[in-house]
Parts: structure tokens; sequence; C-alpha cells
């Protein structure tokens, strides 16, 4: 199995012949079709979030089922499949309760048991995929069947990337209608945010960002007004655009605390914040003043991968997309062969596209 693999922080990936164990009872096997980049994966290779080398990384992929362990029954060989990094036991308290995709119980995310290097050195499954690979070896609840008609390279970015997105305004801030929203980082993430506000009928769904490509770009996802935070203070100019009242949300998504800081200063009284990129672990988060968190009635949450019930929430974005109230296809900005994945990363890194694939079928 061809997979590309890092061993050194920062460094280009190595594409290398990797051995896999077969499947245990619970486990299905999956042929790759497409892997997106996210930049979380970019962080994982620049070493900013916890792990040890070496690893294969990516974690937004979809393909067809090739071999099924002997207790899985839900799938089956050529079986068209999103797989996504929540894995759930489905009989913790947090499963019962439907927040299956706060699992504690059987959860193993990062894991050195199923690969080998060519020199016999176990290899990390990041984030419990390992999707820049021609096969990922992955528990029976990341699955989600698809629709046999429904495009593979649509359905890698909902394994991440759009569920995060829309999920940290649907799922989690749970907007109502005309509720105001501001979206700061229109990358990959962000833009799906606004999606989930457009079609949640929130108004205004502002969007902040540092590059007016992006602002442009955000308005066609459903943006109704664009702050370029570069030159502007971006708190100044939402409180100016609600008429100096503030927004009702603000969903954080990238990866820096400092953004954070100014979500929570466009918020109005009893406002959410939503934090959806993820900083580096030593970056330390925000400050803010015991006594306006007390009388404004402000709230600050984090949000796991959009507080995504992936066997709900997929089958419900493909339904938006069939029906054409949900845009997919604009996600789309490249498509690599799996021998020049480093440059797909190069141009992602560069910070104006929003999904490279990874194409391995």
């Amino acid at each position: 199995m061809k997979a590309a693999v890092c061993y050194e922080f920062g460094k280009p990936l190595v594409i290398e012949d990797l051995e896999m164990r077969a499947p245990r009872p619970d486990e299905v096997l999956v042929k790759v079709a497409y892997t997106a980049i996210c930049h979380s994966d970019l962080h994982d290779m620049n070493g900013d979030f916890e792990g040890g080398l070496p690893f294969v990384g990516g974690h937004e992929t979809a393909g067809r089922v090739a071999e099924t362990g002997c207790a899985v029954s839900a799938f089956a060989a050529g079986d068209p499949v999103v797989v996504s990094l929540l894995e759930h036991c489905g009989e913790c308290v947090y499963c019962a309760t439907g927040r299956s995709h706060l699992c504690v119980t059987k959860t193993t995310f990062d894991t050195d048991d199923a690969l080998l290097d060519p020199r016999g050195r176990k290899v990390i499954n990041k984030a419990r995929v390992g999707g820049f690979a021609e096969y990922v070896l992955v528990h029976q609840s990341q699955l989600v069947k698809l629709p046999e008609s429904f495009p593979l390279d649509l359905a890698c970015m909902l394994a991440c990337g759009v569920t995060t997105g829309f999920g940290a305004v649907v799922n989690r801030a749970k907007v109502p209608p005309f509720s105001s929203v501001a979206v700061i980082g229109a990358g990959g993430v962000g833009v799906n945010a606004i999606q989930g506000a457009r079609v949640s009928g929130a108004d205004p769904v502002i969007a902040v960002d540092i590059r007016d490509s992006k602002l442009e770009r955000a308005r066609q996802f459903g943006a109704t007004h664009t702050v370029n935070s570069v030159g502007t203070d971006p708190v100044a100019a939402v409180q100016a655009i609600t008429g100096g009242r503030g927004v009702e949300y603000a969903i954080v998504a990238v990866g820096d605390s400092q953004a954070l800081q100014q979500a929570w200063g466009m918020l109005c009284r009893d406002g959410k914040a939503v934090m959806v990129g993820l900083p580096p672990f030593e970056q330390p988060l925000f400050s803010i003043s015991g006594f306006e968190l007390a009388f404004s009635e402000k709230t600050v949450t984090g949000c796991c991968m959009g507080t995504t019930r992936p066997q709900l929430d997929v089958p419900a974005l493909i339904s938006l997309y069939q029906e054409g109230r949900y845009d997919l296809d604009s996600l789309v900005s490249g498509r690599y062969p799996l021998s020049r994945i480093n440059e797909a990363i190069a141009s992602t890194a560069a910070g104006e596209v929003y999904r490279n694939l990874i194409v391995v079928e």
C-alpha cells in the first residue's frame, strides 16, 4: 500500500509502500478514492499539534469498502462511504444522549498498530484515518454509507471541512432565523459556516478575513457583508454593521486565539462565540473581564468537529446539495494524484484555496 508518510515536522512527505494488518472484527478496510487536505493536516505536518512520528496524515476521505471484519454487518465490499475521524462506541453516556462526537469509551484517534514502514517501524494513522494513502483501516462507526450516485470527490469534504463549519452554526450555535452572525476566517471551514448561517436564515452574515479574494468569494456562499481586518478594526466594523449592537453569534473558523478575542468583542449582550479553529497547543487562549462576563451574559464555547453526528448530518447535507441549497462544487480548488501531494500541500499552505483533493482511485 502506497502512502504519504511524515517522518520530520516541517519537511515534505515521503511516498512509501507500507504494510497494513488485516481488519479486526469491528473494522473496515476502505479503498481510498479521494482525500481532501485540511488546514489541520498542515498543523500536524508542522508539529503544531501533539503527536508522534512517523505518521500518515489526511482525515477527509471517501472511497469504497474493500473488506470488512467478521462482526461488521452494515457495510459490504463495494459500498461507497465517507470516512470520519469520529469513532464512537454507541454505549457510553455521550453516545446514549446523542453526543457521539464526544465519545470517550472507544475513541482512539491516532493509532500505531496498523501500519509498518519498509524498515519495520510502526506508522501512526493520524486522526484514526491516515487518508493520504491507497487504503485506510478504520472502525465501522467511522463510516457513513453514501448514495451510489453521489460523487466521491464531493463526499470526502463531508468528513470534516463541510460538517465542521456547517455544524458549528447549526448544531453548536443553533442559530435561529433572522439572527446576526459574524464568521472570522473565510477559508474552507469558514465558508461552510457562512453557508450554514444562510441555510439557517441568518441576516446579516458578516465574513471577516485578511484577504479580499476570499471575502469576494464569501459573498457567493451567502455572506451579506465583508470586513477585511488588515488595517481595519474588525470589532468596530462589525459593531458598525449591526448599528452598534454587535452580533448574536460569532464563529471563529481560524486557529488563532486573537480571533477569539475579536469574536468576544463583536458579540452583543447574551451573544455566543463558537471556537472552531484549533490554535497551537502552546498559544494562550484569550482574556476577558469577569465583570463583563457576568453582566453581559456572553458565552464562549468550543466546537468539536461541528458537534457532528455523521450518520445524521452527512445524509442531510447531501439532501441540501441535491436540492440546490448547498454549494459543494465550488469548494474544490484542485485535484492532485498522490504522487504530487507535496505540491497540493504547498498550494493549500499559500492560503488561497478551499480544498485541494488527493486523487487516489
